[in-house]
């Protein structure tokens, strides 16, 4: 729903960040990473996603859109809920979860508080093959990262299909026919194989 928040940097602590735009404060929920990453009275900008509850909203901000995509991938874990997503973005840099998960590292996964044998094991086992393709550079396989697969990929979620079904096929089609394509001729060919 929104993509980013862009305005002076109001107030700001280990746990949320308060920013100015168009007259509205917005109280945004970050890590650690994010707060060593803001810088005091400055205009800043933060990536976000929102959380509705039954009874509840709640905005994440993200000093990276590398960032916001990991934390989007651990909550996409059993088990995993957006306050052990920020636990984990807070005790340990995007960089080292990626490597971690990327490795089979569950002892590193393991040390942040909360995050026993077997949901480090969880979030390996659902994230190792698409953290080391789609996040952060050094670590992709196969492509670089591309808009069009991702637009693609969203015109397929909203057609119903599940987001790692339609991914999988995404990455098998950019593999099999290179970047050229456009993103109708991605979204027809995956619909082929689907």
């Amino acid at each position: 729903m929104y993509e980013f928040i862009k305005g002076k940097l109001v107030e700001r602590n280990p746990a949320y960040a308060i920013i100015e735009t168009g007259g509205i404060g917005y109280i945004l929920n970050i890590s650690l990473h994010t707060y060593s990453e803001l810088r005091e009275d400055d205009n800043c900008m933060l990536f976000t996603h929102l959380v509705v509850k039954e009874d509840d909203m709640q905005l994440f901000g993200f000093s990276s859109s590398d960032e916001r995509e990991l934390f989007r991938q651990l909550i996409s874990v059993s088990g995993v809920g957006v306050n052990t997503a920020r636990i984990i973005l807070s005790s340990l840099s995007p960089h080292d979860v990626t490597a971690a998960i990327a490795e089979g590292n569950a002892p590193l996964l393991q040390s942040v508080k909360g995050i026993g044998a077997k949901t480090a094991q969880r979030i390996i086992i659902d994230l190792k093959d698409k953290v080391s393709r789609e996040l952060f550079p050094h670590l992709k396989v196969g492509f670089q990262h591309n808009t069009k697969k991702e637009e693609a990929l969203s015109g397929l979620i909203i057609l119903g299909f599940p987001k790692m079904i339609a991914d999988k096929a995404l990455v098998k089609i950019i593999e099999a026919e290179g970047t050229g394509l456009s993103v109708e001729q991605l979204i027809k060919h995956a619909l082929k194989i689907l």
